[in-house]
């Protein structure tokens, strides 16, 4: 089935390098305050991982959003980015550093994808 012109919801691949040790704190982040925020917000979570028996993505957390499209993700973003409990969070990551690294990718499914 192809997706309608209309069709663009787009979805969003976070992955999170942890520091050595810090993939439970990140993880606890998360589960304790995080998740509450990101679902105040309106930001959709597919779901969560964690690698298995790669040595090479130790100490990284992956999640993986749904937005209806570009211009929400960006709309709920910057009202997460503005809510003071967030604010607080980040301030926290400053003091005790949990991530080196972020990468972020927005994808549309393709045609032919089963996930639209």
């Amino acid at each position: 089935m192809i997706p309608s012109a209309d069709n663009n919801r787009i979805f969003e691949l976070r992955i999170y390098h942890a520091l050595p040790g810090k993939l439970p704190a990140l993880e606890s982040r998360f589960r304790d305050t995080t998740l509450k925020l990101l679902a105040k917000h309106n930001l959709k979570i597919v779901g969560y991982w964690v690698p298995e028996g790669t040595p090479d993505w130790d100490n990284t957390f992956i999640f993986l959003m749904a937005h209806s499209s570009r211009e929400e993700a960006k709309k709920n973003w910057d009202a997460m980015r503005g809510d003071p409990e967030f604010q607080e969070v980040m301030k926290s990551e400053q003091v005790d550093k949990l991530v080196e690294k972020l990468d972020v990718t927005y994808m549309r499914p393709v045609d032919f994808s089963p996930t639209k």
